[in-house]
């Protein structure tokens, strides 16, 4: 039981940035294919956002972590 909050301390982050970085990425192609011209600009927001999505599931790792190391 105690190894389940470790689970779902990284399970559900993960889930949640997987489903939202492929949301964020389809809407920017999107974006792109119907303006072609401000695709630099796209990518530049995208990438950020991207990073920033990814760094919240590492959050998550790392309390994991925690969470394992203090069972």
């Amino acid at each position: 039981m105690e190894f389940f909050a470790v689970v779902l301390a990284i399970l559900l982050p993960a889930i949640a940035s997987a489903v939202s970085q492929g949301w964020a990425t389809s809407s920017a192609m999107q974006g792109m294919s119907r303006q072609p011209e401000v695709a630099g600009e796209m990518r530049t927001t995208l990438l950020i956002a991207l990073a920033f999505m990814e760094a919240l599931t590492l959050f998550a790792f790392v309390i994991a972590i925690l969470l394992w190391i203090k069972v």
